[in-house]
């Protein structure tokens, strides 16, 4: 295993995140994997080295985190070895109207939940699942703020924002002792770039860690989509999407995907770089992230321990340079504008260096233009 620094924190995870949304007590679906699995999967995940397990109180209604609870019970693991994240504000509770959102109420209601399913004193990270539009963001700082200075939780981050709601997060945050965001958890693959052209620049400015979820794209980024198949393979997470017609950016279905001449070019790609590494597809996908700067760990999804051990490849080895540059070349999305005019005026005026673009940061102009 590899650790990293989580972000600017003095704390190190391991570089391959457990992603736990499949994991119920029941099971009973071809998506899911039930208790028995699940903790089997955890044993193995920390007895590969990984210390970094992530999920949410929406999972399963709560259910993913008594599954966790219960195996670190069981199981009297050293609390400080592990390191937990969970997420709040996304959880739809039938019949309360102040679930989901990120109120002090909620947040606060959210969080002692969690730590009862969790069967622990506190929680190492806690991410805002979404943008509450209803709640001042202010308030859902300060409430934050006051969880880390409680000891309740350790670190906080946020989830699936936008480039403007990063930017006003981290100058809104910088006002508090404890409450501002360390880390963002995002769709990012090579399937999904379009997070460049804002987010992760905002994220590397301003010193927050980036989380990829999602790295193999609902399972396009597997190795199993074939060109001339004409269709997903059977038992496939993309079959189960084109039969229930829950389609969506975490769920691409067939026809959408299939019909994009760049989507095979990039499986093409994976696949000749993958077979000079003697890795496969998907081990090289989730590899390609890990070598992006500002992440420090990518988080895995995995309902079998087959697809744990496959996953696990991806780290102890290295792309080089040509093949991350190759990768990047065939999985470069156009730029609308005005990016593309800001880049290219940049560049022909030289004001580049490296990718990093010479331009004061939007929070610095922010301040820089408030009354005295």
């Amino acid at each position: 295993m590899e650790y990293s620094f989580f972000g600017k924190t003095g704390l190190k995870v391991s570089r391959l995140c457990l992603g736990t949304m499949t994991f119920t007590s029941r099971g009973g679906h071809q998506s899911l994997c039930d208790q028995e699995t699940a903790w089997a999967i955890m044993d193995r995940f920390v007895e590969a080295g990984g210390n970094f397990i992530d999920t949410a109180d929406t999972y399963w209604n709560g259910d993913s985190e008594r599954v966790i609870g219960n195996w670190m019970e069981a199981r009297d693991h050293d609390r400080s070895k592990l390191i937990i994240a969970t997420k709040c504000g996304n959880h739809d509770i039938k019949g309360n109207e102040n679930a989901p959102g990120l109120s002090r109420h909620n947040i606060i209601r959210s969080v002692e939940d969690s730590l009862k399913r969790l069967k622990t004193s506190y929680i190492d990270i806690l991410y805002t699942h979404v943008w509450d539009e209803g709640t001042p963001l202010a308030e859902t700082l300060a409430t934050l703020n006051s969880l880390v200075e409680q000891g309740k939780v350790r670190y906080v981050g946020c989830s699936n924002l936008t480039g403007w709601q990063l930017q006003l997060a981290s100058i809104e945050g910088s006002k508090l002792t404890q409450g501002g965001y360390v880390a963002l958890q995002q769709q990012y693959n090579l399937l999904c770039r379009e997070v460049e052209f804002e987010v992760t620049k905002v994220a590397d400015r301003e010193g927050i860690a980036l989380i990829p979820w999602s790295p193999l794209k609902g399972g396009w980024l597997s190795g199993k989509m074939s060109r001339n198949a004409g269709a997903p393979p059977a038992g496939s997470r993309v079959q189960a999407t084109e039969r229930d017609g829950n389609k969506s950016q975490a769920n691409p279905d067939w026809e959408s995907m299939a019909g994009r001449e760049q989507t095979w070019n990039i499986i093409d790609k994976l696949g000749e770089i993958a077979k000079v590494n003697k890795k496969n597809v998907a081990q090289t996908s989730i590899r390609w992230l890990l070598e992006q700067p500002n992440v420090p760990s990518v988080i895995i999804g995995v309902k079998t321990m087959a697809q744990l051990e496959d996953n696990l490849g991806a780290v102890g080895w290295s792309l080089n340079p040509k093949q991350v540059a190759e990768l990047e070349t065939v999985s470069r999305v156009q730029e609308p504008y005005p990016y593309e005019m800001i880049n290219r005026i940049n560049l022909a005026n030289e004001r580049v260096r490296g990718k990093d673009v010479k331009l004061p940061r939007t929070a610095e102009l922010m301040k820089a233009i408030q009354p005295k």
